[in-house]
């Protein structure tokens, strides 16, 4: 990870460290049950943090805390702050693979997972949600990945409409136009799995990460791999 990305983390336990933070903090316990053990944010974040116990109880405290957030004031900063510091481990997984993807620069992709997790929290509907920490982290990078492919998308249509300007390019959309003509190459020979082959087989993610990214159970995400996998062999054969 880079230094920025470090610092922007920093400056949040910093900011989280303070009295007035506390006091906003006990606000927010005075009114969120599941919140009431903690005595201080470092608590509660360890208890969030730590592989052992209960993702039920958990998935409360994190309920808790995205519904203090929709307040105004400083009550309301106090749980979103709370909430990033809690996904952070989820946010440094999405940042470090949209890196490998190439969807941005480091601190472009830095931001826009910070400014995208906010509005999902601040927008989170508690009615609809089971899940608070997957679907926040399952959207954010869904919203990323694809704003990146409409932009591929815009630069593949500018290569083909504008061919004077191609000369002028430094080579920096190839990847994307790639990426952008193996989908299309996909779909004829695969169908509407193509993305999911290209996730697993040419990116390197499990089938399980793939399959999060496009609202699929592991299961699922599985056998329309196998089945895909197999009508590209297929299609393989009758080209050979």
């Amino acid at each position: 990870m880079s230094f920025a990305w470090h610092e922007i983390r920093d400056q949040i336990m910093h900011s989280a460290s303070t009295l007035n933070f506390q006091r906003s903090f006990d606000a927010i316990r005075r009114e969120q049950g599941p919140v009431v053990p903690f005595r201080d944010p470092a608590a509660l974040l360890d208890a969030l943090h730590q592989k052992a116990g209960s993702p039920d109880q958990k998935n409360l405290i994190l309920a808790a805390l995205a519904r203090a957030a929709h307040s105004d004031g400083h009550k309301g900063d106090c749980a979103l702050t709370l909430m990033l510091l809690a996904l952070w481990p989820g946010l440094d997984a999405i940042r470090r693979r949209c890196i490998w993807r190439k969807v941005g620069t480091s601190d472009e992709i830095a931001a826009d997972i910070l400014s995208r997790t906010t509005e999902a929290i601040r927008g989170l509907d508690l009615q609809r949600v089971n899940w608070i920490a997957a679907t926040i982290l399952r959207n954010v990078e869904r919203d990323i990945l694809r704003a990146h492919q409409r932009e591929a998308g815009r630069q593949n249509l500018r290569s083909e409409t504008e061919p004077d300007e191609i000369a002028a390019e430094d080579g920096s959309g190839n990847a994307a136009i790639s990426e952008a003509q193996l989908l299309r190459d996909l779909r004829l020979l695969v169908g509407a799995d193509a993305i999911l082959v290209i996730r697993v087989a040419v990116e390197g993610f499990s089938q399980a990460e793939a399959g999060v990214e496009l609202g699929l159970s592991e299961a699922a995400a599985r056998k329309r791999y196998q089945r895909a996998t197999q009508r590209l062999r297929d299609a393989l054969q009758k080209i050979h």
